[in-house]
């Protein structure tokens, strides 16, 4: 197929794009080049012979552009952990981003568009097994335009194939966003925020890119909502013992009180957010220790075939190792 995978300079886009191509699909790819994690990937993207394009999606002529000729889109660009900018710049892109790419699609007569949205979109659990029917309760920005972006892909299934993709927590080697948790642990100077008994349900980045294929090419994803996620649930406090594990660690867990950090959150996105300075730490970065998420997997394994093959631990150990073999850790 020839595929546009938006996004494709941040981890999941990254990888997925390097996946189908390996696998020789026609990748065209799009994303940001504006900090060193991006460039470094899209060095990578053009090494394995992916055709890069760089720009906004809020760009008529860029969106037009790339889908033209595109059988499938996998859309998984997004306003995601920025802290100092307002809420209508996660609209503008979350949500008008969208719009205007899936509406590109259609017209350019592409077949499908596969839309990556987030298990944010629940909000908090809290306790009990939620799955793709369970009410969304989105509690920030973020959340809430993705939402509304899976509203809009929605309005576009007279015109075009569909399927909306709820994705879990995602690591591996070349993920960032866990690598202070990583770091930290290595270097004994981690510490859990509360109990460290909310449970998570996180998914390796090679089964996700796997995952988002089915969903691009099975018939029965068309017009579903789907939650991707591992097969393991899992405690915080398992989680971290497992990676001291990989890392070759002692498991001691130690923990302090989550309301000062609370507190102290809220304060520096009250002062530095409309400054546009980027708080060093979120009420989002917090809810890692807090939330909760536990689903059910029956939808993706009976619609799509897809089972999950990476144990945490074995995708723990894999991406440790990446991280030391890249002086990370």
């Amino acid at each position: 197929m020839r595929i546009v995978v938006t996004g494709a300079t941040g981890f999941i886009g990254s990888n997925l794009a390097q996946m189908l191509t390996s696998q020789g699909h026609e990748v065209i790819a799009t994303g940001k080049a504006t900090i060193a994690v991006e460039s470094a990937r899209l060095k990578r993207l053009e090494q394995a012979g992916v055709h890069v394009v760089t720009g906004s999606l809020l760009d008529p002529g860029l969106t037009a552009s790339i889908v033209m000729g595109c059988d499938t889109v996998i859309h998984l660009a997004a306003a995601q952990h920025e802290g100092n900018v307002p809420d209508s710049y996660f609209y503008d892109i979350n949500v008008i981003g969208t719009r205007r790419l899936i509406d590109a699609a259609a017209n350019a007569g592409a077949r499908r568009f596969v839309y990556g949205s987030t298990i944010g979109v629940y909000g908090d659990a809290v306790s009990g097994e939620l799955d793709e029917d369970s009410p969304p309760h989105p509690e920030n920005a973020y959340a809430r335009t993705k939402l509304q972006a899976e509203r809009v892909v929605a309005e576009f299934a007279p015109r075009i194939e569909t399927c909306i993709a709820r994705i879990s927590e995602t690591y591996g080697p070349d993920d960032f966003r866990l690598l202070k948790l990583f770091r930290g642990i290595d270097r004994g100077r981690f510490f859990i925020l509360g109990s460290g008994l909310n449970v998570r349900q996180v998914i390796y980045v090679d089964d996700l890119s796997r995952a988002l294929l089915l969903a691009a090419q099975h018939h029965a994803a068309v017009g579903q909502t789907i939650v991707l996620c591992g097969s393991t649930v899992m405690t915080t406090n398992e989680m971290v013992g497992t990676i001291a594990g990989a890392l070759g660690r002692r498991r001691a867990i130690r923990k302090l009180p989550v309301w000062p950090f609370r507190a102290a959150a809220a304060v520096l996105e009250a002062t530095l957010r409309p400054l546009g300075i980027q708080p060093p730490l979120t009420q989002r970065r917090l809810d890692f220790f807090t939330k909760s998420f536990q689903f059910s997997t029956a939808r993706s394994r009976n619609l799509l075939g897809f089972e999950p093959k990476v144990s945490f631990e074995a995708g723990a150990a894999k991406t440790a190792k990446w991280y030391r073999q890249a002086g990370y850790l």
